[in-house]
């Protein structure tokens, strides 16, 4: 790892052992992107890639010369109107009304480590020699603001973290109306762009297409990072697959409104510009004032998507995720609310919970309906206080009676939202968001408190804070039912209207940083209705998100999937559920389910009481399964081996950081008859460590299983037999590799 400064071509080059990404100082003093790919030796001169060339229909930064032209040269972070015709970087509106800027080199410095970025979620760094940060600092002559670019190169990986901060050193006023975090221009667009796109209950399916000439994008305008597209998204080469060739992922560490954008101009060069959406955004910064862009990070492979997964889990669950269980193996637990729903009562909920412990579970999870008049979702969000009707001792005594039980007591808070049948509503009805003469949207009967003001946050943590401080409470599951509308503060003057999003956003990582400060063991569980805001802001508050409300093990095979390519597995919320499953009423084995569920944090969504004695000797067997090998399944390298959106077999695996003990997952959805005979090549074996396979007991070398590969054949490969038991549909197997002494 090293950043390099060549002074006499005024080069930079970032550079790791898979990684080089140089950029230099341009004529007009503007910066210049001369290479992203794979690491390349370093020299002094590596201007000879700034091409330039007389176009017909083109403007000109100097006169009489007819090669210098901002539209046709690769950049680093854009203005739009001075010759650049496509969209930019930034976008700053003037007293004068002028949105023209002329960002110039002015200086930079070099230093070991990663600073922090104040009041938002980033990457970081705990050891001498783990990254090298360049800031360079450009500065426009007539407005004064001075613009900071950050670049964080980390040791291992191809990994580079940026984001930019703007100080407004001159004497007016500014109106900041596009900031971009991270802005790459690349030489050509011979790219299949990669997106994670769905819905509530099928969210992160893997969507491909190529590039072609024009604009590509996601995005949000919700206020969170959305079911519809996550923020992320890859470019990979026509021949890229899981295991070869070469793959760029762009990853936005925010949970607000986002875009993720590729432009493709007309001569073939590609620009990505990754960042808060534009459309809204509108940001008041006086004389004296900054603004802060979120962190945006880019992994670089030239081995596949695997590596670039591996890269993003690694970082990601080191160096993103934070505190007391960034490192342990999650608990596993029951939660109550697809066996109860609001119906329920204290004793109800000690039976269950008592049966569960009985089972092997060690942690319950009070969910919904705890709180308030809440009855249904009609009322009491926002009155964070007990509903003593239902629960007589309060949460206190709740938590003291499973705690007896030898559990974990967790419970459930959707913070942001308020019912206007509460207390709350009732005391505060200017505490929500709304715009003034128009109609109120609710979703599920409720209403979006307004995060940007500090008071409404403050008496948020109150109640919070009042709950945890009397309660034996050792894990809070944070939900989020719905998205922003009437996006509109009555605390804020109209010409700040436009920084509501972005103060929300702030207000929600402000009140989790001061939850998981004062509570530094509990372990926060981030929600939005499942997967919308499944997102790397909040994995650096809480370590683990519920991935999908869609909890039927064939979904999940998508749902997991897909997440895996930018999330840790130790990340993805997974339980096992009732069958016919709540949300498709799919009837699928409880051993299928649990082979899903296996791979992410694992638990149960159910009441297990209502199971018969057979499953119950089933769900024992599985959880002890899952300690004994959870470390493996939430630690170890992960790979994709079969995709579910291309066949009806999905295969995947995680091998322990030793190699001595891989857990291969193989699911086929439809059964088939007199079909092929089938096996998978596996990955990440040692090839001179001979395996034993724990069903089979047959050993073989790792070069043989990740070569000749593991047969999965069964009785689907001939005629099958009415008395055979594991040849239905959704039908699936865990492979135990052993490595002998």
């Amino acid at each position: 790892m090293n950043i390099q400064f060549h002074e006499t071509t005024k080069t930079f080059h970032l550079f790791n052992d898979h990684l080089s990404y140089i950029l230099c100082v341009l004529e007009n003093g503007h910066l210049g992107q001369l290479y992203c790919g794979k690491r390349i030796h370093d020299k002094e001169d590596f201007r000879y890639l700034i091409e330039k060339a007389p176009r017909p229909m083109t403007s000109y930064v100097y006169e009489n010369d007819r090669t210098f032209s901002l539209e046709h040269i690769r950049q680093e972070y854009p203005v739009y109107g001075s010759t650049d015709y496509r969209h930019p970087a930034v976008e700053i509106l003037q007293d004068d009304g002028s949105r023209i800027s002329d960002f110039q080199y002015a200086a930079h410095t070099i230093f070991a480590g990663k600073p922090k970025l104040p009041g938002l979620p980033a990457t970081y760094t705990e050891a001498d020699g783990e990254a090298a940060t360049l800031r360079i600092i450009l500065k426009d002559p007539v407005t004064e603001i001075k613009l900071e670019l950050l670049y964080t190169i980390f040791a291992y990986g191809g990994i580079l973290a940026r984001s930019a901060r703007f100080i407004n050193e001159g004497t007016k006023p500014v109106h900041l109306l596009n900031a971009m975090s991270f802005s790459l221009d690349l030489p050509d667009k011979d790219y299949v762009w990669m997106q994670l796109s769905g819905a509530w209950a099928r969210e992160r399916h893997i969507i491909n297409r190529p590039l072609e000439q024009g604009i590509l994008s996601i995005d949000s305008m919700r206020g969170n990072s959305s079911h519809e597209h996550n923020p992320f998204m890859v470019l990979k080469r026509p021949y890229t697959t899981e295991t070869q060739g070469e793959a760029l992922g762009f990853s936005f560490i925010y949970s607000g409104n986002y875009r993720i954008q590729a432009e493709v101009d007309t001569h073939d060069t590609t620009r990505i510009t990754v960042g808060i959406n534009p459309s809204g955004f509108d940001w008041k910064l006086e004389a004296g004032e900054s603004f802060q862009t979120p962190e945006a990070v880019m992994v670089y492979s030239a081995e596949g998507l695997n590596a670039m997964s591996q890269t993003f889990h690694r970082l990601y669950r080191k160096r993103l995720a934070r505190g007391y269980w960034r490192d342990r193996p999650r608990p596993i637990l029951n939660n109550n609310w697809e066996a109860t729903y609001f119906d329920f009562t204290e004793d109800r909920l000690v039976e269950i919970a008592a049966k569960a412990k009985e089972c092997g579970v060690e942690l319950f999870v009070l969910d919904d309906g705890w709180f308030g008049k809440r009855n249904n979702d009609l009322a009491g969000l926002g009155d964070w206080f007990a509903n003593r009707d239902r629960l007589p001792n309060g949460i206190a005594g709740l938590s003291e009676r499973i705690e007896a039980l030898g559990m974990k007591f967790g419970l459930w808070f959707e913070p942001e939202m308020v019912n206007k049948d509460s207390d709350l509503y009732r005391a505060h009805p200017d505490w929500i968001l709304q715009t003034p003469g128009r109609r109120t949207s609710h979703g599920r009967n409720q209403f979006v408190l307004d995060f940007s003001r500090n008071e409404v946050v403050d008496c948020i943590y109150g109640m919070m804070e009042n709950i945890l401080s009397q309660s034996k409470i050792s894990y809070i599951k944070w939900d989020m039912n719905r998205s922003i509308t009437e996006c509109y503060s009555a605390a804020l003057p109209a010409d700040r209207q436009g920084e509501v999003f972005h103060r929300y956003i702030l207000g929600v990582y402000d009140l989790y940083e001061r939850l998981t400060s004062a509570f530094p063991q509990v372990l926060f569980e981030s929600c939005a209705s499942g997967g919308g805001r499944f997102d790397p802001g909040l994995l650096y508050y809480a370590p683990q998100g519920w991935a999908s409300d869609d909890s039927d093990a064939v979904e999940r095979l998508k749902i997991q999937y897909g997440t895996s390519m930018c999330y840790p597995i130790s990340s993805i919320g997974s339980h096992v559920s009732v069958s016919p499953n709540h949300q498709v009423l799919r009837r699928t084995p409880l051993h299928t389910r649990a082979n899903v569920a296996y791979f992410g944090t694992f638990g149960y969504e159910l009441d297990l009481n209502k199971l018969p004695e057979e499953e119950l000797q089933e769900v024992k067997e599985q959880i002890s399964f899952m300690k004994e090998y959870r470390e493996i399944l939430q630690f170890g390298t992960f790979y994709r081996l079969k995709s579910p959106f291309e066949g009806n077999e999905t295969v995947w695996m995680s091998v322990s950081e030793d190699k001595k003990t891989a857990l291969v997952g193989w699911y086929r959805v439809l059964n088939n008859v007199n079909a092929p005979y089938t096996r998978v090549r596996l990955q990440g074996l040692d090839p001179d460590m001979v395996y034993t396979d724990i069903r089979s007991d047959a050993c073989h070398y790792g070069d043989e299983l990740m070569n000749l590969g593991l047969l999965t054949s069964d009785a689907t490969s001939g005629e099958v037999s009415r008395e055979e038991k594991d040849c239905g549909d959704f039908e699936s197997k865990i492979y135990i590799l052993k490595a002998k002494e």
